[in-house]
């Protein structure tokens, strides 16, 4: 069926009827996805494009994902403030010695690890922390490390933001694209 469905396809976008082309391309992708035959791989694969954007066809779902990605940007802002940055920035230690006159120095650095926040929630919001956790969000978001130390919570909430809010925003944006494209 899904063969059937592309060769339409292919005769309507032939023709320049983009619009009912997509609505066949949409089929195409459906049968694709509900065949039992194709690798399961390729399936759930097809099934989280469907989920996430329609094919790239229903821009409103795909903006309601991007809706979704700026809500979990806040919630990300808000862990980081609250248990993901540390209390105080770690200061790398350097200390050496020299053992006589003339002879070469050995420099050793250290940087302590990052400590976990402590005491009432309330006192760990402050405008210092709150803008330090946007520009760890800010540069996930665009595949940049923030550079900053960041506690364990803090580290793999930046790990999931950084993969899973380009995802959604590439998907928007191609959804949208081919609405304008109609």
């Amino acid at each position: 069926m899904a063969a059937l469905y592309r060769q339409l396809r292919k005769s309507l976008e032939d023709g320049k009827n983009e619009p009912d082309a997509a609505d066949f391309y949409y089929g195409e992708c459906e049968m694709r996805r509900n065949d039992t035959l194709r690798p399961f791989s390729e399936r759930m694969l097809l099934t989280a494009y469907w989920a996430l954007s329609g094919y790239g066809l229903r821009a409103i779902r795909a903006l309601s994902w991007l809706v979704a990605a700026m809500v979990a940007m806040v919630a990300t802002i808000t862990v980081m403030v609250l248990w993901g940055l540390p209390t105080n920035q770690p200061q790398s230690q350097t200390t050496g010695q020299q053992v006589r006159v003339g002879q070469g120095l050995k420099l050793t650095t250290s940087t302590p690890d990052p400590r976990n926040p402590i005491g009432p929630l309330s006192e760990r919001v402050t405008t210092e922390r709150f803008e330090r956790a946007v520009r760890v969000v800010i540069n996930s978001v665009v595949f940049r490390s923030s550079g900053q130390e960041l506690t364990t919570v803090g580290t793999y909430t930046e790990m999931s933001s950084r993969l899973a809010e380009p995802v959604l925003l590439g998907l928007a944006v191609l959804a949208v694209r081919s609405r304008i494209k109609r």
